[in-house]
């Protein structure tokens, strides 16, 4: 049974009233910092393993480092730094992967409706889906949170379905996916609306045509329509 949804809630899901915003905390899971809220809005980002080569993702980690010191001892960036931050920085990272580097296994319909599926799986049960994208070698998901459910566990949850998926399909085993996810905390009405709309457009902005792996909530509800 799916957890109950107070009235103010399900008001700022239909566009009734805002969406609130309350305490956040901030966990550390392996290189990446997250930030998270109880029933927070969220735009997510995972990856296939093989999308990024081991020296992007060494300079990624070298990125989070710098970035983690200068914030402990309260220093300023030197020129270089910054130039590496640039050079790695998340909208660098994903024109590259929009590229479709890697496996992209993503791209054959078995394990997309396979990743489609475990993202439908537990909507409106843990989570309600606003959004999602899936791409040749990552996925981007927007979704609002419901309470008592951990963002972490869900996201996992997600990567073992297709692992499983690719192994029955094509054979395969290993490691699929990186890691780390990248989470954006969503603060407010418009902050929401440009997530949504970079997800549905995102396979255009790649070069995919007639690219049916995508989806928004406001195709079949409205539900997000007045947000």
């Amino acid at each position: 049974m799916a957890p109950r949804v107070s009235p103010l809630d399900a008001a700022s899901l239909n566009g009734t009233v805002p969406p609130r915003f309350g305490e956040v905390h901030i966990r550390n899971r392996g290189r990446l910092p997250h930030w998270e809220k109880e029933a927070g809005f969220y735009f997510l980002t995972f990856h296939l393993a093989d999308s990024l080569p081991k020296e992007v993702l060494r300079k990624i980690a070298e990125r989070h480092e710098i970035l983690a010191e200068a914030k402990r001892i309260g220093a300023r960036l030197l020129p270089e730094q910054k130039a590496q931050l640039g050079e790695y920085s998340r909208k660098r990272i994903e024109e590259y992967v929009d590229r479709g580097c890697g496996s992209a296994i993503l791209a054959d319909p078995r394990i997309a409706g396979a990743m489609t599926a475990a993202l439908r799986y537990w909507d409106d049960k843990r989570y309600r889906l606003l959004a999602w994208c899936v791409m040749p070698n990552h996925v981007h998901v927007v979704i609002r949170l419901f309470s008592g459910h951990e963002l972490g566990a869900i996201v996992k949850g997600w990567k073992h379905h297709v692992s499983k998926a690719v192994n029955h399909a094509l054979g395969q085993s290993g490691k699929l996916w990186q890691r780390e996810y990248y989470d954006h905390l969503i603060r407010d009405g418009d902050e929401l609306k440009r997530a949504i709309q970079y997800v549905i457009e995102n396979p255009a902005k790649a070069g995919l045509k007639n690219w049916c792996w995508v989806w928004n909530a406001d195709q079949e509800t409205g539900l997000i329509k007045d947000l």
